[in-house]
């Protein structure tokens, strides 16, 4: 039968996801197909007890095609076999911009086809560190990100998900079950309920003091989602994503028996909360950071039924995160198979540290692949939830994470070609460059997880600047995960020396990037792919200057350490701005909200630095080096008039002295002008 422009759909089902899966196809169909005097055929819709939940039989004959199904998201599932298999629309067709050729028809063989079983029940993902998305409305639409994250998933096999963090997670939980998503809430807000600092501003979030009103909350969490499909977060953390004993000055909690004592009793009096108005419900527990520790202490005990979700470290790794200097590196994985096991995996991640938010995983697919397997063997198959954050950055990796939850295995060289064939026309070059990502990420420590994404050179930085403008700071204490207990200026080297020499492979894998961008002619490779290259590059290099430039400063040369202090925000603004422009189209705005590793704003602490460099090398009046700048070499001895412009600001001066003096010839008083 052939499916064409006049083909229609029918269905009597009247749960919202069908429609919303109906609605879907019908818009694929309208893209795909232009003969208006094409045949006319049917995809039908019919109910059939016995199919197993979210499986479907689609049969295709002369007449028509038929699918058949017993539960919501096996009709989804199968609408979305029809529009993938046979009008080739991809799972990330709308985060990738993927060009949709119009054709009179699509033929399908006659016969049975059926999808296959996946090998993780619940699969999905955590729209976390959503900053981006939040604050980006295409077409005026703030709501369409959030659908087509929610399409997305869904056309990747998903059928689970966080839909945002803290208030976006109530706002868009309805419209993701809408689609026919199960819901699940964030390990930091249990039962998905309202943080209690927010319904109770400026009172201390302590339970033991405040035990109905915690309880209050949960209950009313229960009730607002008792009729959606949730597997119910169970647990307790502090208010903001930290342990609660960091927030609770009493001593009750003062050893790890008492915290994991807690944590087990809340879990229970949650569970029976849910028990009261939910039947048959589906519950998880997160041993999530510090909460892993406990449980791997034996001090955190639940019931059998409940699925244990274990984390990676934010890089791929399954073994406890790192929380600011500690760094344990427990396992997070069973000893032997588990009953009812699960993952909380990442590939974006927020660590104020060295993760990766607006670019790649920086670890290879053949490590997740690794990783992934490993969970498999401990039969943690029941749910596997993964951070996508704002999902265009990440689209590499939630596909080939995806095509792990539906049973294939994946490499770099398979899903680079793979992706680079769906995505990027087939290119070899970017197939290569998404291949060859990981090897040039610099790496912060031994383990082979511990890549940098852009954070690194973002987050670390500032701290250090804000430690050389405060003054007098012997160390920056939040540095020392990273360079251990040594003097500030050190910890300024010790930085700044790893970004030198990883500048080298940096600058390698950019000028490929570019080489590619110019064969292929392609506004998604250089939105994407060679968009993530100028990030590390610049940020990097302004790592680099910024070294340079305290070396300077730290020697009392203040016109050198102002100029290159200057140049090395220079850098980060480049960042910055190679974002903004890779923005067209629907994507106008997308980075407006880039508030995480924010280059801008590194750019910004870096003039303070100008500015401190210019008080202790300038005069008073501020006229000293806009004489030398900006006067002819006859004109700067007159003092008949003090100045003949307003006082030039920083950065004002930084532009003109680039525009008069030779490149690294930051040397006052100015001999030769260019």
């Amino acid at each position: 039968m052939l499916i064409t422009k006049n083909t229609k759909i029918k269905y009597s089902d009247t749960r919202s996801a069908v429609k919303y899966a109906v609605e879907m196809l019908e818009r694929d169909i309208a893209k795909c197909f232009d003969d208006d005097s094409a045949p006319s055929s049917e995809i039908r819709l019919i109910r059939q007890s016995g199919i197993a939940d979210e499986d479907f039989v689609l049969t295709a004959a002369d007449d028509g095609i038929t699918i058949a199904a017993d539960d919501e998201l096996g009709f989804v599932y199968g609408l979305i076999y029809i529009s993938r298999e046979f009008l080739r629309i991809l799972p990330f067709w709308f985060w990738l911009d993927q060009k949709i050729t119009t054709r009179g028809s699509a033929e399908v063989k006659n016969g049975e086809y059926r999808p296959v079983k996946p090998a993780v029940k619940y699969r999905g993902w955590f729209i976390n560190d959503e900053v981006l998305i939040m604050r980006w409305a295409p077409e005026g639409d703030s709501e369409l990100p959030w659908r087509m994250a929610f399409e997305a998933l869904l056309r990747c096999g998903g059928n689970i998900v966080i839909p945002g963090t803290d208030k976006n997670s109530r706002l868009h939980r309805q419209l993701a079950s809408d689609m026919g998503l199960w819901i699940t809430q964030h390990h930091a807000e249990p039962l998905g309920a309202e943080m209690y600092v927010r319904r109770y501003p400026g009172e201390s979030p302590n339970y033991f003091e405040n035990k109905d009103r915690f309880h209050g909350l949960w209950r009313e969490a229960v009730e607002e989602q008792k009729n959606m499909k949730v597997v119910w977060s169970l647990g307790f953390r502090g208010q903001g994503d930290c342990p609660f004993w960091a927030q609770d000055t009493s001593g009750r909690y003062d050893t790890d028996e008492k915290r994991g004592a807690l944590i087990s009793e809340i879990i229970d009096l949650q569970k029976r909360m849910v028990l009261e108005k939910v039947r048959n419900p589906v519950f998880c527990t997160n041993l999530y950071g510090e909460v892993m520790e406990l449980y791997d202490d034996g001090h955190v005990s639940f019931d059998d039924d409940i699925i244990k979700v274990s984390a990676d470290n934010g890089f791929g790794k399954m073994v406890t995160r790192r929380r600011d200097n500690h760094t344990a590196r427990i396992s997070s994985m069973p000893a032997e198979p588990v009953e009812h096991g699960g993952i909380y995996y990442h590939v974006s991640f927020y660590d104020l540290q060295a993760a990766n938010h607006i670019t790649m995983l920086p670890n290879s697919v053949d490590f997740v692949n690794h990783e992934l397997d490993e969970v498999k063997k401990m039969n943690m198959t029941d749910f596997w939830v993964i951070n996508c954050s704002n999902i265009r950055p990440h689209a590499y990796f939630l596909d080939a994470v995806a095509k792990k939850w539906n049973g294939m295995d994946i490499s770099d060289g398979s899903q680079s070609v793979e992706f680079a064939r769906d995505y990027y026309d087939g290119s070899e070059g970017a197939a290569e460059c998404l291949s060859t990502y990981h090897d040039a990420m610099m790496a912060y420590g031994a383990h082979p997880d511990e890549h940098c994404g852009e954070q690194f050179y973002n987050e670390n930085l500032r701290m250090l600047a804000n430690h050389i403008i405060r003054g007098n700071m012997p160390k920056c204490s939040g540095m020392e995960w990273l360079t251990g207990d040594m003097a500030l200026e050190k910890q300024i080297r010790f930085f700044c020396r790893m970004c030198m020499t990883g500048l080298v492979k940096l600058r390698a894998y950019l000028d490929k990037c570019l080489e590619v961008s110019a064969a292929l002619d392609s506004r998604l490779f250089d939105s994407t792919i060679l968009l993530q290259a100028k990030i590390h590059y610049h940020c990097c290099n302004g790592a680099d200057l910024f070294g340079k430039a305290y070396g300077h400063y730290k020697n009392k040369n203040w016109f050198k350490a102002f100029m290159i202090f200057g140049d090395a925000a220079a850098e980060f603004e480049a960042a910055n701005k190679a974002m903004r422009d890779s923005e067209y189209g629907i994507w106008q705005g997308f980075y407006f909200n880039e508030c995480f590793a924010d280059c801008k704003h590194t750019a910004y602490i870096i003039k303070k630095l100008m500015g401190i460099a210019r008080e202790h090398g300038d005069n008073a009046r501020h006229d000293k080096w806009y004489r030398e700048i900006m006067y002819a070499p006859e004109d700067r001895g007159v003092y008949t008039l003090l100045v003949n412009d307003n006082h030039m600001e920083d950065w004002d001066l930084y532009l003109a002295a680039k525009d008069r003096i030779g490149e690294d010839k930051y040397e006052l008083p100015i001999i030769n002008w260019k």
